[in-house]
């Protein structure tokens, strides 16, 4: 079931009705409609690995309890790893087992051995990548002292399944989110209608912006050998604003209708795309990932607290894991360690956090300098997109390697491939229209969230029902979010 279905349209009014005003006199009534509707939610999917999302879920609930009454160090030792494990090797049978079979036989017939492995011939399950590490950051905080295990099996469940998050993120912490699920909670009329406005802004991100990104970025990146460079930079850039508006979109949704049932998730995105460097841009996109690979990856291996050799090694680990938990490819590692790369004149000169606040706080326009530093950093990140968006390395170097050619310099909108689907001046009129909204709006949680106190009642709904229309007028077929696949 897609946030941007119809599917979703009947079945989130639905629960809302029945959170509210069925259950609303019991906590534990409320929990349990929460699951059962996240479970209906995961299920509409492949029901068959509903018992996937399950049987993690009672692990590590059942493991905690084990490891918060083990008698000795040892035993907790054992539960705490048996989880671990387990939960990793369900994601890399899943996820990474035919990656390595077939990279194995290809490093094996460098060497003049010929194999043929034995290949799985199974879907990736949806979300796994997102529940897994609820999990492991929920055993690895009890086996740390940092909480107790949580007793109530609803109430794990439903902080491990929680329909908006459940299949891509953010990725939440049992230290922040349970205690939200444990609490009786009362309908908040301003929460609810600030969800309804995040969700509005949310679809609008992945309906109008993403969903017709793809449409002409598909073409060109499937089409890339026959075309001049012009036309590839401009796929490069409508990815660039595809996987912005298609994950930041969702997560927006997630966070709004999170808020409906009294709820506030890990906010994911902070306008990234208006970063001055890349520390800055890794603070501010994905921010549950980061941080969570932050506590429990790269503090763990000893951060920032030994020298420059040590913090360009945990630096690298903690990127090219990131881009590996993204994709069994290539290109994902790649993508990761060329960020790695991007980042890594502020990890040395110890510049990584000069820009902790907004840009042109308080102010309409950046200066000449901030404009500058966002344009180099924009610049890097839509080319470090290529590689996460080829099909493979050679795709990759054969459309950066076109894109540096003398047709880099020829007119990209007379391109014969452009003229299918949404017209490409209106699609750049939309991202422009797309990109001063998120600009005005860049010192909220979300572009739209204060509309009420900056502008007058009539334009406020004015912009409300434009949005509304463009929904409707250039959403196209349902499309998968991107992140489902991770």
């Amino acid at each position: 079931m897609l946030f941007n279905s119809l599917d979703f349209a009947i079945f989130l009014p639905i629960v809302f009705i029945l959170y509210w005003f069925v259950t609303q006199k019991s906590l534990t009534l409320q929990n349990l409609l929460l699951l059962l509707a996240s479970y209906f939610f995961y299920a509409c999917w492949d029901w068959r690995f509903l018992f996937l999302l399950m049987f993690s879920t009672f692990l590590d609930y059942f493991t905690g309890l084990k490891m918060q009454d083990a008698k000795n160090t040892g035993l907790k030792k054992f539960w705490f790893w048996l989880s671990i494990i387990v939960n990793l090797g369900f994601l890399g049978i899943f996820k990474y087992y035919n990656f390595f079979a077939e990279s194995f036989a290809e490093s094996l017939s460098y060497l003049g051995f010929k194999i043929n492995p034995v290949m799985l011939n199974i879907i990736l399950p949806v979300g796994i990548s997102f529940y897994t590490f609820h999990g492991l950051s929920y055993v690895i905080d009890i086996y740390k002292y940092k909480i107790k295990a949580e007793r109530n099996f609803i109430d794990y469940a439903v902080f491990v399944s929680f329909f908006p998050l459940l299949v891509a993120g953010p990725i939440e912490r049992a230290t922040h989110l349970l205690p939200q699920i444990k609490k009786q909670r009362t309908f908040d009329y301003t929460k609810a209608v600030d969800g309804l406005r995040q969700i509005l802004w949310g679809l609008f991100k992945k309906v109008v912006i993403a969903d017709n990104c793809a449409e002409l970025a598909n073409q060109i990146f499937n089409n890339s050998a026959d075309l001049p460079g012009s036309v590839l930079v401009l796929g490069a850039l409508l990815f660039t604003f595809q996987i912005y508006g298609d994950f930041s979109g969702y997560s927006d949704i997630a966070l709004g209708t999170a808020r409906l049932f009294g709820i506030e998730l890990l906010r994911n995105f902070a306008f990234p795309y208006f970063s001055r460097d890349i520390a800055e841009f890794w603070r501010r996109w994905h921010i549950s990932l980061s941080s969570w690979f932050k506590d429990y990856l790269y503090i763990p291996l000893g951060g920032s607290k030994g020298g420059n050799g040590m913090r360009i090694r945990n630096t690298f680990i903690i990127f090219i894991v990131s881009g590996f938990w993204h994709g069994a490819n290539w290109t994902f590692i790649v993508w990761g360690a060329l960020n790695a790369l991007f980042i890594m004149p502020s990890i040395i000169m110890k510049t990584n956090r000069n820009n902790l606040e907004i840009v042109a706080q308080g102010k309409l326009l950046p200066t000449l300098k901030e404009l500058f530093q966002m344009v180099i950093t924009f610049g890097l990140t839509v080319f470090a997109w290529i590689f996460f968006r080829a099909e493979d390395i050679t795709h990759a170097i054969s459309y950066i390697s076109g894109i540096f050619s003398r047709s880099l310099f020829s007119l990209p909108l007379g391109n014969s491939i452009l003229n299918g689907g949404i017209n490409v001046y209106v699609l750049l009129g939309l991202i422009f229209f797309f990109f001063v909204i998120e600009w005005l709006g860049r010192e909220n949680q979300y572009a739209i969230a204060k509309l009420e106190l900056k502008v007058n009642k009539t334009f406020r709904y004015l912009l409300y029902y434009t949005i509304i229309i463009l929904i409707f007028w250039f959403g196209g077929k349902e499309q998968e979010f991107i992140y489902f696949q991770f």
